[in-house]
């Protein structure tokens, strides 16, 4: 299925078995009888009946071993025994290989083994859920009484909507970031039916664009290159037709690094030096600007004017403030971790080694002292590869080995493009003639290889996604 912006999510879709009403009994769907097996538990999790879960298995298994007419394949009847715990053994290798990757994280024996006996975590989160739409109800219910305008005080519930998202994107999994922006995208679209009131019409504008500027960083850590452009465009076109330049400085910011991701870099220093051509910045959009296009000249070869760059995204300390990147903040924002993490990738690809091993360690060092939940998975993943590959630069596998240890901990779902596409850098960089033969490059580029495997970008990111992450 895809989504109002263009993006298919995973998630979505009905299965022609479900439309129809004809799920299998007890498995994708059917609440009636308590699930036997753990596989049957998660069919029923991921609402897969028989149709959905035959299509992701044979697309799995194409994706491990090729289109290949001897790939192992799931019956209609198979699946039952499967699912109904009736299966005595396990399957073959490649079918337990299949279902693996379907599930990381979960082992054949696991799947073929009893279901969970109890979520801990879902009652809280059902209590979370009915508050959040209490207070949802409750309050659109009292805005009813509006009719050529809207209270605003809605606005403002919006805005703090918007606000949190954007405060708390660093926590999410880039495909719920994107489902939350999405929806909350649709209900300020709602309210700006309601209102004839030009002030109003703005401020929806602005949320509106937001939304779709935080959607395009989620499409963009996802792999979805083309929707992520788009979006971004939007989110532009918004800042424009409401006059909020920090808006749409932070779209073109977004387009630059779009377009050197896609192998464009002449698009993106243009991309790049029209974002700072916008008026009303503060220092922290000067700083994140100044990095896309330090890393925009170092994609064309620049190095000079990268060099600049990332002296003058050092220096943009004026004590200039503005309402998205400080009022906002959080995705909007750049922290000082966040700027050194991209100076480290920025001086890798400029070939300086010892300045991408400093600005690294400088970011490792920041985030530390952060308080937990306000720390970066990915900040801290994308400085370690960094240090790791700086490390390998100066033939130390040893030290590069252990500087990896913070990117095997991030979780599976917030493996996102920036870190994928430095472990793919690093791969690429072990996989050269010197390291042929020896054990521990050899380990390093495997665990690289099963660690991107199951990330978004690879499981679900279109193919311009892989060959872009792969060039």
């Amino acid at each position: 299925m895809v989504g109002r912006s263009g993006i298919p999510f995973p998630t979505e879709g009905i299965d022609p078995q479900t439309r129809h009403g004809t799920v299998a009994p007890g498995t994708g769907g059917d609440m009636r009888s308590a699930p036997k097996t753990l596989l049957a538990w998660l069919c029923d999790r991921d609402r897969l009946p028989y149709g959905r879960f035959e299509n992701r298995f044979a697309k799995t298994g194409e994706r491990l071993f090729g289109r290949d007419p001897n790939n192992p394949t799931c019956g209609e009847t198979q699946f039952r025994r499967w699912t109904g715990g009736k299966l005595v053994g396990l399957p073959g290798p490649d079918t337990c290989q299949v279902l693996e990757a379907m599930w990381p994280g979960h082992t054949a024996e696991q799947l073929f083994g009893p279901p969970p006996q109890t979520d801990p975590q879902a009652p809280a989160f059902d209590l979370e859920e009915r508050v959040r739409m209490t207070a949802r109800e409750a309050h659109d219910g009292a805005d009813a009484t509006a009719a050529a305008s809207i209270s605003d005080n809605t606005i403002d519930e919006l805005r703090d909507q918007v606000v949190t998202l954007a405060r708390t994107y660093h926590t999410r999994p880039p495909a719920q970031a994107y489902d939350d922006a999405d929806k909350l995208r649709q209900d300020i679209e709602s309210h700006r039916d309601r209102t004839q009131v030009p002030v109003q019409q703005q401020d929806l504008m602005i949320l509106n664009g937001q939304t779709a500027a935080l959607s395009a960083v989620a499409a963009f850590d996802l792999g979805y290159f083309p929707s992520a452009r788009s979006l971004a465009r939007t989110a532009s076109l918004y800042g424009e037709t409401s006059r909020f330049a920090p808006l749409q400085a932070f779209a073109d910011g977004t387009l630059a690094y779009i377009a050197y991701h896609t192998g464009d870099a002449t698009e993106a220093v243009a991309k790049a030096n029209r974002a700072l051509s916008h008026g009303g910045l503060g220092d922290v959009a000067h700083q994140r600007l100044h990095s896309i296009q330090a890393r925009a000249y170092a994609h064309l070869g620049d190095v000079a004017a990268s060099q600049r760059a990332i002296q003058l995204s050092g220096e943009a300390e004026h004590n200039l403030r503005d309402e998205l990147h400080d009022v906002v903040g959080g995705e909007f924002g750049f922290s000082a971790e966040r700027l050194a993490m991209s100076t480290s990738t920025t001086a890798l690809l400029i070939g300086d080694a010892w300045q991408a091993e400093t600005a690294a360690r400088r970011a490792l060092a920041l985030l530390a002292h952060k308080p937990h939940g306000q720390q970066s998975a990915h900040v801290r993943a994308g400085a370690a590869a960094d240090l790791a590959h700086a490390r390998l630069l100066a033939d130390d596998v040893d030290g590069a080995a252990e500087a990896l240890a913070p990117v095997w901990e991030v979780p599976v779902d917030q493996r996102k493009t920036g870190i994928v596409v430095r472990a793919a850098r690093i791969r690429r960089h072990l996989s050269q003639p010197p390291y042929h033969g020896a054990q521990l490059p050899r380990e390093l580029r495997e665990r690289i290889e099963d660690f991107t495997r199951v990330s978004p970008p690879y499981r679900i990111g279109p193919l311009v996604g892989l060959l872009a992450i792969e060039a």
